[in-house]
């Protein structure tokens, strides 16, 4: 079996409230958990001990160094919550195998855990989810994928159904009745279609049209003649594009408006964050469009206190363990007996994380308060602020 990596300590250092600058949601109290029939109910008698699972000796060298800063930043949240929880961490490697994964699982409930936050992955992720599924620990796990969602397992990760509900909304309201939906043929391109998709029946709305091209450059370029043609049949007025910047992006980017798709006239929008690639901000389609993206001012302060800690940026996934811990310590600093079960977790009024504010759900998916922006020049303009609470927003 794989080997653990342990480090429990006890909260020190500035006390920070849960209602401060820069942490989360619901400010009642402290308190502690122990595990009763029902799940995990708090009632003060002990530290809540929690387990991290991250893939820290991977063979990619890019998880190690993301495994690395999700750790950090699972640490910064617990420091955050010193002198408002009582918390314990111990962080146990995966090696990004799904079979470790579930062994470390079992281990962590062996030695105490009451919740679980990761694995990174899905496979990992719903491996862990099954193995300790009797134990009635909820695992809150670091990956995107909604297909792992449910019972005891919860994804934190940024979703295509979060990006679409909360372009489609923006949208809508700015008038956009007629999508046009540009996808790969491909399981990342079929998920993200499927998503805008549900996001414009769930408000009346049907795709005016779904163009899909196979994932190969020949194909990008001859499919682009194509998605003008059904533009010119069907009179979108906006134009989804599931594709990132590693997944032909800037090639469809440059190629749909000489197609004859002109941006002046048709809006174009992507599920992906479209500022991560400042280089590719002259492109015609990618000046003026659309697109979702966390925060940037929580964002932005996130960064820079990591940086100040650990002397180096965070990897942009870092957020998401910060968040995972931050939410445990927050459910748990209301008071609730229930606070580490679906009921204390799944709080309507969500929590405040790095990067926004952010709620699970019950069927184990994650909604994230985002903004909506647009590239101007070289420059970064947010359209729509992301939202401060729930009260007024949602799906």
């Amino acid at each position: 079996m794989g080997s653990r990596i342990s480090s429990m300590r006890h909260l020190r250092g500035a006390t920070l409230t849960l209602c401060g600058a820069f942490l989360i949601t619901a400010c009642v109290g402290s308190s502690n958990s122990q595990r009763s029939g029902g799940g995990l109910r708090t009632d003060g008698s002990s530290k809540v001990q929690v387990a991290v699972l991250l893939p820290i000796s991977s063979e990619d060298a890019r998880v190690r160094v993301l495994a690395v800063s999700a750790e950090q930043a699972a640490r910064m949240a617990m420091d955050d919550l010193a002198g408002s929880v009582d918390m314990e961490i111990r962080v146990y490697d995966t090696a990004g195998i799904d079979l470790q994964a579930a062994e470390m699982g079992l281990l962590a409930v062996q030695e105490g855990a009451e919740v679980i936050v990761g694995p990174l992955f899905a496979g990992a992720a719903n491996a862990v989810g099954h193995a300790v599924a009797r134990s009635g620990i909820s695992v809150l796990s670091l990956s995107n994928n909604v297909d792992i969602a449910g019972g005891n397992v919860y994804v934190l990760g940024h979703t295509f159904q979060n990006t679409a509900d909360r372009l489609v909304a923006y949208a809508l309201g700015q008038g956009k009745s007629r999508a046009l939906i540009v996808h790969a043929n491909n399981v990342s391109g079929q998920a993200g279609s499927d998503a805008i998709e549900k996001a414009l029946k769930y408000r009346g709305n049907v795709a005016a049209g779904i163009e899909k091209y196979e994932f190969t450059q020949q194909d990008v370029v001859e499919a682009m003649s194509r998605v003008a043609e059904r533009n010119e049949l069907v009179e979108a007025d906006i134009v989804f594009l599931t594709a990132d910047y590693d997944g032909g992006l800037p090639l469809i980017a440059q190629l749909l408006p000489e197609a004859g798709v002109d941006p002046e006239v048709v809006q174009f929008a992507g599920l992906s964050q479209w500022d991560v690639l400042p280089s590719a901000f002259h492109l015609p389609g990618i000046q003026d469009g659309w697109f979702a993206m966390p925060s940037p001012i929580r964002t932005e302060q996130f960064r820079a206190r990591f940086k100040s800690v650990y002397g180096v940026a965070p990897h942009p996934l870092a957020t998401i363990a910060y968040d995972g811990v931050a939410a445990v310590g927050a459910s748990v600093a209301t008071g609730n007996r229930n606070a580490l079960n679906k009921q204390g977790l799944t709080l309507t009024s969500g929590f405040q994380g790095a990067a926004g504010i952010f709620r699970l759900r019950r069927d184990g998916t994650v909604e994230r308060g985002l903004a909506v922006a647009t590239i101007v020049g070289k420059k970064v303009f947010v359209l729509e602020v992301a939202p401060r609470s729930f009260s007024s927003f949602g799906f």
